[in-house]
């Protein structure tokens, strides 16, 4: 069997990441550290694709991120963590901003093909797939992250969106709300998708009336959540509580009850979805659902960094949980009211 960067760090003592800047030459280590791991690559006959390539100049040493808006909190954070991750294991991360524009990704992976990248990570519902294939073709490693895309043959990190889904709207069902209306993004994402998914379910499961409009799809902005939260909200008959299936979103509905007097969670109950630092700051604070983004990053950059290595043919989708944070904008319902 092929000794593996992973035997290297566990025969030495250290992590994989201080093998890579070992191997790169990169980072602080001290000398009685490098000449260790060097003494166990030696004993292990360890010989890693990257090194190879370095040998004959073609490595660069970087690595490609395409997100759809850099100005979200949530792609931020996402960025954040891939971009330390990297750093531990001694590359650079191109960061490259699409603006939920196809034309803009696909500009964005002929250019990082042109840079030599020596890995890509996806994180947009990409409309390029013909590129992608082309790349995969060429060997290039490629992963995905947050978005599932299930007909791609790539390793995928993302979190599992019925689940944080089914717990949001559970909570809501727990206070005591029956009249309860959803807001997703586009739902051709599939995470969106299951979040209304696990809504629906729910309201099935509770017998509870369905007011097809209050079963809202909109882009992911707050000015979209303003504006379609202002159209349900300001009728007689209007919900109780709204799932929204981003915080950005929330906080479109926090700015459509402040317009027509409602008050949170006094009048009106909502829960987003990511916990973006926005989730803490707004007033009340946000009940929201948390993606754990350090352990996606961690692990993105890891299944990358083995097909790199050249240590894994099988395709991974890591699905992680996601967890509810229950801040100050959701609040028991009394029925009589």
């Amino acid at each position: 069997m092929k000794t593996t960067i992973y035997d290297v760090a566990e025969k030495a003592g250290v992590s994989i990441s201080t093998v890579s800047r070992v191997i790169n030459n990169t980072g602080r280590i001290s000398d009685k550290t490098r000449k260790k791991v060097l003494e166990v690559i030696e004993a292990l006959e360890y010989q890693p694709s990257l090194v190879a390539t370095a040998l004959t100049g073609k490595r660069t040493g970087t690595i490609g991120l395409i997100i759809p808006d850099v100005a979200n909190p949530f792609f931020a954070e996402i960025a954040r963590r891939i971009e330390d991750q990297c750093r531990e294991i001694g590359f650079s991360l191109l960061i490259c901003n699409t603006e939920n524009n196809p034309g803009t990704e696909e500009m964005y992976l002929d250019l990082l093909k042109q840079k030599s990248v020596d890995g890509i990570i996806i994180g947009t519902i990409s409309r390029n797939q013909y590129v992608i294939e082309e790349y995969l073709q060429e060997k290039l490693p490629v992963a995905r992250i947050a978005y599932d895309q299930p007909d791609w043959r790539i390793d995928a990190v993302l979190v599992d969106y019925f689940l944080g889904g089914h717990q949001a709207v559970s909570h809501l069902v727990q206070l005591g709300h029956k009249k309860l209306a959803i807001m997703t993004g586009n739902r051709s994402h599939a995470g969106n998708k299951l979040c209304y998914e696990a809504f629906h379910q729910i309201i099935a499961e509770n017998q509870f009336a369905l007011h097809e409009e209050w079963l809202i799809e909109t882009d992911s902005s707050m000015e979209d959540g303003r504006q379609k939260a202002l159209e349900i909200l300001s009728s007689s008959d209007r919900p109780t509580a709204i799932f929204a299936s981003c915080d950005s979103l929330a906080i479109g509905v926090y700015q459509a009850a402040k317009t027509i007097g409602l008050r949170i969670p006094e009048d009106l109950s909502v829960v987003g979805f990511n916990n973006t630092i926005l989730a803490a700051v707004v007033d009340p604070p946000l009940t929201t659902i948390a993606q754990p983004i350090q352990e996606m990053g961690r692990q993105v950059v890891e299944l990358l960094m083995r097909e790199m290595e050249g240590e894994k043919a099988v395709k991974q989708r890591v699905f992680l949980a996601p967890e509810l944070i229950v801040r100050g904008s959701t609040k028991k319902w009394e029925s009589a009211r």
